[in-house]
């Protein structure tokens, strides 16, 4: 008998051996620790009681249509051949993109199948050549920066610099040879204490302007400033100071004659989409920083959070803020009288929250007979939009593409590469051809998809439908994507109505998008309806709706999940006695707030998610230390909306999933509501992943993750079998 539902995994890397395939149980401390063994030659899985049910093979159409009747069976139960193998194996995260002086793209994407490392990929040369990768074996291309990293890699000329995901130091590799050894830069601190991040060339002092994390005095409160790091020999110097003093910096942006440097910085206990400050420093020519200007947010009467700072070839800098409509907008500096002026003006946001570096929401493209001509993207009512502004005319050239969702934009020779994704395309990179006047796509090709066998499971796919419900606020409305259970050999009886995931999104201050996720299609092809709440507090409709939450998480949040789902119930979409809710991060604690304080939901799966506010303010990293002081208030708060002090109002069954190297959401979360609802007697279950941090990274946990979410709510809330071979976990106070 198993001792515990703590389930520790130390399954990745899964390792071989001679020895037999079977399971070892090394009882420590009362938790289970689970090492998988296997045979070289065989592929064999834990042999434990399987709740699943076995079903023939699925019948394929052969022309992608259905003609014959569909087979009836339960919700939930229906076979589908998007497994959680095909889930975690196939999607690649893509960490930016970058062109070359050459026009030659790059990427860097990230492998579950190699536990998550992230390697930099170069285009292929010609027509039908297959892309290289240029990142050796023994590196990875990775930020810890403010724990949620980016901009770990720069392209300047023939030459990449990036930052090592092992000791964080950074690198310089040629990208024209296969064979080049990265070269280190930065001095070696005994061990991953200094991160870089969101760097640039700096040509007029050979020198890399980079934004540096420094842990060596402290691992909670880190040094952030901007510093230099001179390219000049082939010795490793010391980074030099340039900006320092403030709390947080990021984009720091050199103009074309290495006269000006420009940055973003903000300070406890704001985040950077709350209030945020535009810089400009003047070089001296020593190239130290002596003389600075605020360009934006150093008015107390103005609130806005500029962002994203770039100079124009002819050495303009501009930008985008919120200022005036609260809407993210691209605005220019007229340095002449320090004024800052509207480029163009639209309800939608040209912009992200600055979660991660390196972002790139608009790029300047070359016109003959046209001034500047910016390529941006912009979010509005649910759907991104690729255009182009003509900053001289003040008019937005809408371009034609597939995608719905846009993250950034890099500028080709004569193209536009785009990452983005639809309802029917995974994440992608797409070129973008242009007409000679700049105003139209003449074509679109994917170069890069993190899912390119996706395309096969088509019939299979649910189409998100965008809904705005009522929230509990008279006259306040929210919305969500909602995805139908959808199978071509599948029904269920008429009388029967779905089960429904609803999930809850991290940050909180972020957006969930109606894209193709494998994942989501992993629930809905078996026949569970499943919606994506943007509740409020939530980003992509501007500042008002952003700010719902100010002083209110906890409360707006779960009261607009709540109602999403009484809206799909009362619209017939959904089986109220089946509503189940999952999330992550701060999704992970709408998740156990919902659960703790209203009886919606009947059971619910937190990642990594929060139970003690004030564990975690005490715990989480400097980023979002002050994060919550704004989205909680007084210590009152702090303690009324912490689930783990309301245990008595749980009644119902939790699954926890957390990496014990979480440094955003410290594992004692999980082991502390874990603990008080085993306590109680309500069914429960931990999963524990060694060598996992703030979000699952390698396959075989992603698998673990899905599937057993899956077989948890199948089995305490579904009233029907899985159709797939999925091992069940220990549950307390049920098995």
């Amino acid at each position: 008998m198993v001792p515990s539902a703590i389930t520790t995994l130390t399954r990745c890397p899964i390792w071989w051996t001679t020895s037999s395939s079977t399971p070892s149980f090394n009882h420590i401390s009362g938790r289970l620790l689970i090492t998988i063994r296997r045979r070289r030659d065989t592929h064999q899985h834990i042999d434990w009681k399987t709740m699943a049910s076995s079903s023939p093979s699925i019948p394929t159409p052969s022309d992608g249509s259905i003609k014959e009747e569909k087979l009836t069976a339960p919700f939930g139960s229906w076979k589908s051949p998007i497994t959680a193998d095909v889930v975690s194996g196939s999607e690649k995260r893509l960490g930016g993109s970058a062109v070359d002086s050459h026009g030659r793209l790059f990427w860097l994407e990230s492998r579950p199948t190699e536990s998550g490392r992230s390697v930099l990929v170069k285009e292929g040369e010609g027509p039908g050549a297959k892309p290289t990768d240029i990142t050796p074996k023994e590196f990875a291309v990775r930020t810890v920066a403010q724990e949620y990293g980016g901009g770990a890699f720069t392209i300047s000329g023939d030459t990449v610099i990036f930052s090592n995901y092992k000791d964080q130091r950074l690198y310089k590799q040629s990208i024209e040879s296969e064979d080049s050894t990265p070269v280190p830069l930065t001095p070696d601190y005994g061990g991953p204490l200094v991160s870089y991040a969101d760097g640039v060339f700096d040509k007029r002092f050979n020198r890399f302007v980079t934004v540096s994390e420094d842990r060596r005095e402290s691992s909670l409160s880190p040094t952030t400033s901007i510093v230099s790091i001179d390219l000049g020999d082939n010795n490793i110097h010391e980074p030099k100071l340039l900006v320092g003093g403030n709390d947080f910096y990021a984009f720091p942006r050199m103009d074309p004659k290495g006269e000006r440097i420009a940055w973003i910085e903000w300070g406890h206990p704001n985040m950077p989409w709350d209030r945020s400050e535009l810089w400009v420093g003047y070089m001296s020519d020593n190239g130290d920083v002596c003389k600075c200007i605020c360009v934006a947010g150093g008015d107390p009467a103005v609130i806005e959070s500029p962002t994203e700072p770039k100079w124009s070839s002819e050495g303009e800098l501009y930008f985008i803020t919120d200022r005036k409509s609260g809407f993210w907008n691209l605005h220019k500096w007229i340095e002449s009288d320090n004024q800052v002026l509207p480029v163009y003006s639209l309800n939608a946001e040209f912009a992200r929250p600055l979660w991660i570096f390196g972002m790139n929401s608009y790029e300047f493209i070359k016109s003959q007979d046209k001034g500047n001509l910016i390529a941006c993207s912009y979010r509005q009512n649910g759907r991104s939009h690729v255009g182009i502004v003509d900053d001289t005319q003040g008019t937005l050239s809408i371009l034609d593409t597939p995608f719905t969702d846009i993250n950034n934009i890099a500028s080709g020779i004569h193209c536009l590469y785009v990452e983005g994704a639809s309802a029917v395309h995974p994440l992608s990179i797409a070129k973008v051809t242009l007409d000679d006047q700049k105003s139209k796509t003449v074509d679109f090709k994917i170069i890069w998809s993190s899912s390119p066998s996706s395309s096969k499971y088509k019939s299979y796919f649910s189409s998100p439908e965008l809904i705005e419900f009522p929230t509990e606020v008279p006259g306040q409305n929210a919305y969500a994507y909602f995805y139908p259970p959808t199978n071509p050999i599948y029904q269920a009886t008429q009388e029967e109505k779905p089960p429904l995931l609803l999930k809850s999104h991290g940050g909180p201050t972020a957006e969930t998008r109606g894209i193709l996720n494998l994942s989501v299609q992993y629930w809905t092809s078996r026949g569970w309806a499943f919606v994506d709440v943007n509740y409020g507090g939530s980003t992509g409709y501007g500042r008002e709706y952003r700010e719902r939450l100010l002083g209110q998480w906890g409360i707006v949040d779960v009261n607009d999940c709540c109602s999403c789902a009484k809206f799909l119930v009362d619209s017939g979409k959904a089986d109220e006695e089946r509503l189940c809710i999952t999330g992550g991060s701060a999704g992970g604690y709408t998740t156990l707030a919902a659960l703790a304080f209203r009886d919606t939901f009947k059971a619910g799966a937190s990642l990594y998610g929060v139970a003690d506010l004030k564990l975690l303010r005490e715990e989480t990293h400097k980023f979002e230390s002050h994060y919550m002081d704004n989205l909680v208030g007084g210590e009152k708060d702090y303690f009324e909306r912490s689930p783990i002090n309301f245990v008595d109002k749980f009644s119902c069954p939790i699954i926890l999933f957390q990496g014990l190297e979480d440094k955003v959401v410290p594992p004692d979360q999980a082991r502390k509501i874990y603990r008080a609802l085993k306590e109680k007697g309500l069914p429960v279950a931990l999963v524990e992943y060694e060598g996992e941090q703030h979000g699952f990274r390698k396959a075989e946990n992603i698998k673990f993750t899905l599937e057993q979410q899956m077989l948890f709510f199948a089995r305490l809330v579904g009233n029907f079998k899985v159709a797939d071979e999925i091992s069940p976990l220990k549950i307390d106070n049920f098995d």
